[in-house]
């Protein structure tokens, strides 16, 4: 019993701490497990920055992404959480490539055409259009922003390169 009751709790604890809607040591994360090999070759030197060699490579994230809209590995932890307004977080890349955290009134698609079209995203979130708004919410690998949730309501956000990663937070 001892050894369940402690498989129980430490989840509990894990999504405790990445939820704590004090604001005072929450994190989000903006995760994708791209093959730098793969992705580099493809898509230009440094795209993938990842220090492990291995990874979801580059025909495989495509396969992924036809097949179901989405690629499971790129996206936003955690995906739903309550904050108190005016709560403090940082925003974490922890994935290889470069990510946004662009509040949107809207899901929609992103900057990207071609990974749009394969999500079967037909309608692009205005946000993501904005240079201003796309440029501020900009994650680089390794990279961390501070992010302040100073709205109560639903605020909904989603990587305006990878735009099947979303995240909805509710403010209170």
């Amino acid at each position: 019993m001892g050894r369940f009751a402690t498989l129980t709790v430490v989840p509990a604890l894990l999504l405790a701490a990445a939820c704590d809607s004090t604001g005072s040591n929450g994190r989000i994360l903006l995760q994708d497990d791209c093959d730098p090999a793969t992705f580099n070759a493809a898509l230009g030197a440094g795209t993938c920055q990842h220090r492990s060699a291995a990874g979801v490579t580059f025909a495989n994230f495509n396969a992924e992404l036809q097949a179901n809209h989405t690629v499971a590995a790129w996206h936003i932890f955690p995906e739903t959480m309550t904050v108190r307004e005016g709560a403090s977080f940082n925003v974490e890349n922890a994935g290889g490539e470069t990510h946004t955290y662009t509040e949107v009134d809207e899901f929609g698609g992103g900057v990207v055409p071609a990974l749009n079209t394969a999500a079967g995203l037909t309608t692009v979130a205005p946000e993501c259009q904005d240079g201003a708004e796309f440029d501020a919410s900009t994650v680089r690998s390794g990279q961390t922003m501070r992010h302040t949730f100073d709205e109560a309501g639903t605020e909904k956000y989603q990587c305006c390169i990878h735009p099947w990663m979303r995240q909805t937070v509710t403010v209170q």
